[in-house]
């Protein structure tokens, strides 16, 4: 069969503007200034639902990044926030774990930073503002669902590995979206009772929830970088970051279907 080579042109050109756009962007939470990134898919025609990734205590990372891509090239907009401000990048376990307990022990301004990624987000032109969830993972997936408790105007809320337990149970009332919470079966850095909590504070507050464990994966089983000694209580599992991904994608599917 032949083809023109007009129309070669026009195809090379369609596959040239088929491709990911990301940037980085500054913006505020209070007086703090933050700098999160933000990416979509410009073969995608029209606005489309939006994501909020929230990176783990290492903060806003490669991984981070590599995954708003993912979910760019599924079609959305992603906007991985910056939840510790601007150049406050720790640069080991302790300096990580530090900067995760300031919001761990102060909700309102996790919340408030959480906020203010989901608003950013939410002005880009690519975005429908109708069609909007938050997902992270361990310390983001703990401010995800601290996000959803807000009474923010998500959709749905994504918790890989995050902790589950917080101070306020009571707030979930107020969570106006589904929750999928993603947890290693054996993760010990997530008590029984913790876990039992979170399932009690969903029913209690009559959200639409799932709770889905991964049997042999512990802490962080959807981070590369872990590592895969589970002894360590965190550890990369191959099988369980894969079903969860598209644990994910199910659930999108879901509650974005108009």
């Amino acid at each position: 069969m032949k083809i023109q080579y007009g129309m070669v042109l026009v195809l090379m050109a369609t596959v040239a503007h088929a491709q990911l756009q990301g940037k980085t962007v500054e913006y505020r939470s209070g007086k703090t200034v933050m700098e999160g990134y933000l990416v979509y898919d410009d073969a995608v025609a029209g606005p489309r639902p939006g994501i909020v990734v929230v990176h783990d205590w290492m903060g806003l990372s490669a991984f981070t990044k590599d995954r708003a891509d993912h979910l760019a090239s599924l079609g959305y907009t992603a906007f991985a926030a910056d939840i510790y401000g601007k150049g406050v990048r720790p640069k080991d376990v302790k300096e990580a774990m530090a900067q995760a307990m300031l919001y761990k022990n102060n909700r309102p301004v996790m919340r408030e930073r959480a906020n203010a990624a989901l608003a950013t987000l939410e002005k880009s032109p690519t975005v429908d503002p109708a069609r909007l969830a938050a997902i992270g993972y361990c310390f983001g997936g703990t401010t995800a669902l601290e996000l959803a408790r807000s009474g923010a105007p998500l959709v749905g809320v994504v918790s890989f590995h995050g902790g589950l337990a917080t101070p306020n149970p009571a707030d979930a009332k107020q969570i106006k979206g589904k929750v999928l919470a993603l947890h290693g079966a054996d993760d010990p850095f997530e008590s029984a009772e913790e876990v039992a909590g979170f399932e009690k504070e969903m029913r209690d507050a009559h959200v639409d929830w799932q709770l889905v464990k991964y049997g042999g994966a512990v802490h962080a089983f959807a981070v590369p970088s872990a590592g895969n000694d589970n002894s360590k209580g965190a550890a990369y599992n191959a099988s369980a970051d894969r079903r969860s991904w598209q644990a994910m994608q199910d659930f999108f599917n879901e509650i974005f279907k108009k």
